[in-house]
């Protein structure tokens, strides 16, 4: 660590629970911790946070035993500790709620709450106190969801909810929460919150992490900031402040974003009265018109639930439409399947990378190609590759997005969060489209490195590209469009160009109407 780079140490406080020293964990070619001491503080809410990459994740996987150190020790209640499972870690009270949802979605509501966790009663599952334990956790979760639901048909946020059910259900002394807001909606943030300051009461100690500011200083007692896989500054959070919190996270890196719009040329996106049902009745997507030019940036901002997902869906035939049209650049793409779609210069950035972004046995390289060798870009004939080529694109791809890895080759899991979804920005920009689809392109995604995002859609936008993306955050969508459309009910209730928008005519836009 360099002299211009002072570490501060860790608060001498005796209350302390959970405890590592010189705890390090190397993969090949990459260094994901580097001799971190960090300490996690009884019946608080520990936050950590930290670049992409800086190893928050990769302390907690070896905290709830996804994964061993490579060298160190961790304590817990001041005894050595080794975990070999998250069965072990949770066996010793710790468990974990991932980043990504660790469910099944061909099973039950009830069913993914007590996987390998069930009550038996004379050998056989009592059914009837699974289901009436699960209701009371839903309940508490405000989910008014049936223990019975298959869970594929629940949206992502109310699997992120059963997730965290799930963690409740456990006789739990430590809870890390990793980026359980990242699907959730603001009303649903504010529940789990309420569940945190009970858990608290209850004597559980909490460990969160979150690239929402605001979200940790309203949550958080103590703060512990990584950057690099290195500890670098603990703080309570009533002495700290955001703007501390930016500075010891980014260093000397300077992360800013200004708004420059891009020359718009002619429409190459119209879609008119496009609209899909749900097979229980209702609308995903009620009489959806707009249109997109070149160069233009728009924004979609909506609750969970609006429509925004399915719109993208719908646009590149991923989800069947019973009405409307869609024309790119004249030709209507009203009855093409989404490979037609994709070749014509449609892409998107799906909102759930891990189920739908990356395939996790390949390499980075190969995720990132993957949609281009589907359209034949790097084929010399019909069985062969051009191996140089490919390399050579994918370097360069690497570099205009900043995305961390030593080695293109390494599997797609060995990147982080937010790297593994600048992989994801990477294929689809590899098919060399027309019209870019972002569906929540900062999920998960710190500070500095949701910058990098953003110069990425102006950049874009400065190439003649049509861009459109959904976002949950008001100041994000706000700060990045040249116009934002809202959805409510599957249905567009505003259209504004950028000078016309306030706060609060996004909220009121956005909130479904009887």
């Amino acid at each position: 660590m360099s002299q211009q780079e002072p570490v501060t140490s860790p608060v001498a406080e005796p209350d302390v629970i959970i405890e590592t020293r010189a705890l390090s964990r190397i993969y090949p070619g990459v260094i994901a911790l580097d001799n971190v001491d960090y300490r996690v503080y009884r019946n608080k809410v520990n936050v950590l946070i930290g670049e992409n990459g800086a190893g928050k994740s990769t302390m907690m996987k070896m905290l709830a035993g996804v994964e061993s150190p490579s060298s160190g020790e961790m304590l817990l209640e001041g005894k050595p500790v080794s975990f070999n499972s998250t069965h072990q870690a949770e066996k010793n009270g710790i468990s974990i709620i991932f980043q990504e949802l660790n469910l099944f979605p061909n099973m039950n509501v009830m069913d993914n709450i007590f996987i390998a966790n069930e009550f038996f009663q004379h050998g056989k599952i009592n059914e009837k106190y699974q289901y009436e334990l699960t209701k009371a956790l839903l309940d508490r979760l405000e989910l008014d969801v049936d223990p019975y639901t298959p869970l594929e048909e629940l949206g992502i946020g109310h699997q992120q909810l059963v997730e965290i059910a799930r963690a409740l259900s456990k006789d739990t002394r430590v809870l890390i929460m990793d980026e359980p807001t990242s699907a959730l909606s603001q009303s649903e943030v504010k529940v789990l919150f309420n569940v945190i300051e009970q858990l608290k009461r209850r004597g559980v100690t909490i460990i969160y992490i979150s690239h929402r500011l605001e979200e940790l200083m309203e949550i958080g007692d103590h703060i512990t900031i990584f950057r690099d896989g290195r500890f670098i500054s603990e703080r309570k959070v009533s002495e700290a402040s955001i703007p501390w919190i930016i500075e010891q996270m980014v260093g000397d890196k300077k992360k800013h974003f200004d708004y420059q719009p891009a020359p718009q040329g002619e429409t190459v996106l119209n879609v008119s009265g496009l609209t899909a049902l749900h097979q229980s009745g209702g609308y995903k997507l009620n009489d959806v018109s707009f249109s997109l030019k070149k160069g233009e940036v728009i924004g979609i901002y909506g609750l969970l639930g609006a429509g925004r997902t399915e719109l993208f869906k719908g646009l590149v035939g991923l989800m069947p439409c019973q009405q409307g049209s869609v024309h790119l650049n004249g030709l209507c793409l009203d009855k093409a399947p989404f490979q037609t779609r994709l070749k014509h210069g449609l892409a998107l950035v799906p909102e759930d990378r891990q189920g739908e972004g990356v395939i996790q046995m390949m390499s980075i390289q190969s995720n990132m190609t993957l949609s281009d060798f589907s359209l034949q870009g790097f084929r010399r004939a019909w069985k062969w590759l051009n191996p140089h080529k490919e390399r050579a694109s994918v370097k360069e791809m690497i570099q205009q997005l900043a995305i961390k890895v030593s080695d293109p080759e390494l599997p797609i899991t060995s990147l982080s969060g937010g790297n593994q979804q600048k992989v994801v920005l990477g294929k689809a920009l590899m098919t060399q489209p027309q019209v870019v689809f972002l569906d929540e392109p900062t999920r998960g995604i710190d500070v500095g490195a949701k910058t990098d995002v953003y110069h990425l859609i102006g950049k874009m936008a400065q190439q003649g590209l049509a861009v459109m993306f959904s976002s949950s955050e008001l100041d994000e969508v706000m700060a990045l469009a040249d116009r934002i459309l809202v959805m409510a009910d599957g249905r567009i209730t505003a259209d504004l160009p950028r000078h016309e928008v306030t706060r609060e005519k996004l909220i009121a836009a956005s909130t479904p109407q009887d």
